[in-house]
């Protein structure tokens, strides 16, 4: 991390990809090597506009460039969606706690996901293919709107289907084209017999309105809320707990999170928020 915590690393975008009418996911060399834990996250700097937080979507394990997978959502992210390739920006970071991989050797890994939450899942999905031999199983349940609207299309509709050790199921909720899997909300896709749930985690991450009913879900099935990993990444601002305008009960999601356990922020009112 650089010693000036304010002080971004530069970077220039190289590449621009279309993941969806929504999301675009930029490749970003940077001029110094940068490490990061998968699950923590950055600030991408726009010179001259302002800069926003993003976990990025690309394996720990490169450290000479980073992807940064994006929904347009408000002013700064409609100004990226402008950039074109050779753009300067900065990065400063990375924050916060990420996933505790090493904690998860030996278990069952239950990972449920949805719309732009697929870009933090993808970082960890790559970090735990790294190290496949190290866990029982990857199980993966992706949902999205349409088929359209997933990202990350050329991977997870290809190489990682056929990968030894990871089971993946997706759905839609609304069916367009040739799609022929499931069509429905991502919990319609969540079984008790997916994993052996006294040896195994789960990992949730998208829109919170599912992540609230997919928590929900793997409760019925009797993982205990210790078990149950989320990526609570709305309203952060500052990356440094000083503005605080991400405070979650006694915590500060960016200092503290943005990984917790459902054990942690049960209690408090308005997680979905």
């Amino acid at each position: 991390m650089n010693e000036n915590p304010y002080q971004p690393i530069n970077g220039e975008i190289v590449e621009i990809i279309e993941e969806s009418p929504t999301i675009k996911t930029f490749v970003i060399v940077l001029e110094e090597p940068f490490k990061f834990e998968t699950g923590q996250f950055v600030e991408l700097t726009l010179p001259g506009e302002g800069e926003a937080p993003f976990t990025p979507s690309s394996s720990p394990a490169e450290t000479e460039k980073m992807e940064i997978s994006i929904m347009k959502a408000g002013r700064l992210t409609g100004l990226l969606h402008q950039c074109n390739k050779g753009q300067m920006v900065g990065i400063r970071g990375p924050y916060g706690n990420g996933y505790p991989v090493d904690d998860f050797v030996g278990k069952e890994i239950y990972i449920v996901g949805g719309g732009v939450g697929l870009a933090p899942i993808r970082s960890l999905f790559l970090t735990l293919v790294d190290r496949i031999k190290d866990f029982k199983s990857v199980v993966c349940r992706f949902g999205a709107k349409t088929p359209d609207d997933f990202i990350f299309k050329t991977t997870l509709f290809g190489s990682w289907q056929d990968i030894a050790g990871v089971d993946m199921k997706l759905t839609v909720d609304e069916a367009k084209g040739k799609w022929k899997d499931n069509v429905g909300v991502v919990t319609t896709i969540l079984s008790p017999k997916d994993v052996k749930i006294n040896n195994a985690v789960a990992v949730v991450c998208g829109p919170p309105i599912m992540m609230k009913f997919a928590t929900l879900k793997l409760l019925d099935f009797g993982f205990a809320a210790k078990d149950i990993y989320l990526s609570m990444e709305k309203n952060m601002s500052c990356g440094i707990g000083k503005c605080g305008h991400c405070m979650l009960g006694k915590y500060y999601v960016c200092k503290d999170g943005p990984v917790f356990t459902y054990d942690q922020i049960k209690d408090y009112p308005d997680i979905w928020a």
